[in-house]
């Protein structure tokens, strides 16, 4: 049986554990640059099972999430209670062996770099601001940013056993 949303996030949060989520943003592009060398450009395309996605497909995974989340963020910074319409991560995929993974990878890079120096501008009132997520119900600036945290460290522990 399929996760619920609300046990996602639940699940995403305990990954993130007591970690500050700004240390493991900003940890993430050189952790992703250095798991992603790891792969040759035929290993990088290559699924560890079926229904599991490839490090390439985690990559651009990664990148419009970065994108999503900073959308997210400054929704509720510009319309406190405003809607967040949530999204099909499967169908959003489907399309990710078509993407190039230099792109990619810098949007992701550009993206993180942009949503870091937000987040690091935000007052405690800002981080408060919140959406309602279409799925999960209430979210703040904070909550997204802890999820956007946990889900970065789920997937480069996925990118590490590849590795190995």
């Amino acid at each position: 049986m399929a996760e619920t949303p609300q046990e996602y996030a639940g699940r995403i949060l305990n990954t993130l554990g007591s970690r500050d989520p700004l240390d493991v943003l900003q940890e993430t592009p050189q952790l992703l640059s250095c798991l992603m060398a790891k792969f040759s450009a035929e290993q990088v395309k290559k699924r560890p099972a079926p229904g599991k996605w490839s490090p390439m497909e985690i990559a651009v995974h990664l990148s419009e999430v970065e994108m999503m989340v900073g959308v997210r963020v400054r929704l509720v910074l510009g319309a406190n209670g405003i809607g967040i319409q949530g999204f099909d991560q499967a169908a959003w995929a489907a399309r990710y062996d078509h993407a190039d993974l230099g792109t990619s990878l810098a949007a992701f890079y550009a993206l993180r770099a942009a949503n870091l120096t937000l987040y690091r501008s935000l007052t405690p009132e800002q981080w408060e601001h919140f959406g309602m997520h279409s799925e999960r119900g209430r979210e703040t600036a904070r909550r997204v940013v802890q999820l956007c945290a946990g889900h970065d460290i789920n997937h480069l522990r996925q990118l590490e056993a590849m590795a190995h």
